[in-house]
């Protein structure tokens, strides 16, 4: 987004962490996406900046902000590395707000502290090996049992799993009822009957980890579950739908990323002498990244700003995340194809834009699932009887 349409605040805002994402995290992306390595260094840095307290009360040792804050951060962070910011996101979103958003106080101030002072790591585990899309057929289940659930059954793709302290877990307490069965439960890493399985080969954000989850009569106390009994898909799906906002700003700084490198290298390489960038062509090329990109920033900013604003914002996060995330495909796709031959090659960077992306229209609600949510809501429902 044009620096003139921010607020003093979020331009302060926007100008720290780029500095903070250029010089700390970029130079380390590489090497994470290579290695695999968690990025606790990176992590570390923004619980020191005061980032993992973000929307979240002062009450509880955050420092509050806005929706537009967090997509503002979360694409510096996505320019830089967006392994990093995948990390980040669900450690903020999927696991503080949802916190923040259900826990009571007493929740509230035994595990938010902790979390936004990055002592400890959080996670969200909903996905299963025979439910992605479809959350509501899930097969985890948690039977009451002496004033605990007993959670049996497997989560499988989960950000943060093998590094998290803490886990909210979506479990069925009657798999009858799908949705209206399904309870939200804060699960501690030490919890007896709990197994995390790392996942490996992943085509991109490799620095972000991702594990298999496995409860075998995992007992967790009943004064764990966020909110009533039989709302946690309720819960669960709110969450989803701010958290878009930030996939939708993650997409946006990838495809920034790769507009950023393209345009570099077209600069400086000569062919036929003439610079790239003199070629019509690939002006064309480097014009459609542009529009589209901030296209996709002023979508995103719109549906952060409703959603700021109490007003109704679930279609347009799902616009800005179907939009966003498929910019960021076809910014990548093109910023390989600009470099010629050296962008398959991992000096470049563009492949590795190239392969970050993907995921971006795929993971929390795939394109598919964005545009039947799309539909439901600009299409009037026939009238019974018609």
């Amino acid at each position: 987004m044009d620096d003139q349409l921010l607020s003093e605040d979020e331009l302060l805002l926007k100008n720290t962490i780029k500095d903070f994402a250029d010089n700390t995290i970029a130079p380390r992306a590489a090497h994470h996406d290579e290695t695999g390595e968690f990025p606790w260094e990176n992590m570390r840095g923004l619980a020191e900046m005061g980032l993992f307290g973000l929307g979240i009360d002062e009450e509880y040792g955050g420092s509050g902000g806005t929706n537009r804050q967090v997509a503002i951060v979360v694409e510096e962070i996505a320019r830089a590395c967006a392994a990093t910011a995948t990390t980040y996101g669900a450690h903020l979103f999927l696991c503080l707000h949802f916190i923040q958003m259900y826990g009571t106080d007493g929740q509230k101030r035994q595990f938010i502290p902790p979390l936004v002072k990055g002592e400890t790591i959080g996670a969200f585990a909903l996905t299963e090996p025979d439910s992605g899309s479809d959350a509501a057929a899930m097969h985890t289940t948690a039977t009451g049992s002496d004033g605990s659930y007993l959670l049996n059954g497997s989560k499988t793709f989960i950000t943060n799993a093998d590094e998290a302290d803490v886990l909210i877990v979506m479990a069925s307490v009657d798999r009858s009822l799908r949705a209206r069965g399904i309870i939200a439960l804060i699960v501690e890493k030490d919890s007896t009957g709990l197994s995390i399985n790392p996942l490996h080969g992943k085509m991109g954000i490799r620095a972000s980890s991702t594990a298999e989850v496995v409860f075998d009569n995992c007992a967790v106390p009943m004064e764990n579950r966020l909110g009533d009994e039989g709302a946690g898909f309720r819960e669960a799906m709110e969450v989803l739908n701010g958290s878009r906002l930030t996939i939708a700003a993650q997409s946006v700084g990838i495809a920034q990323a790769a507009y950023d490198s393209a345009l570099a290298y077209v600069q400086q390489r000569r062919a036929f002498g003439q610079r790239l960038a003199d070629f019509q062509g690939l002006q064309w090329m480097l014009v459609d990244m542009a529009t589209s990109i901030e296209t996709a920033r002023l979508l995103t900013h719109k549906a952060a700003t409703l959603r700021d604003n109490g007003l109704p914002y679930i279609t347009t996060a799902s616009m800005a995340k179907l939009h966003a995330s498929k910019v960021a495909v076809e910014c990548a796709d093109k910023a390989v194809q600009m470099h010629g031959g050296i962008g398959y090659f991992a000096p470049t960077d563009a492949e590795r834009f190239y392969r970050d992306a993907k995921v971006m229209e795929i993971y929390e609600g795939a394109s598919e699932v964005q545009r039947l949510i799309i539909a439901r809501n600009i299409i009037p429902r026939e009238e019974s009887g018609n």
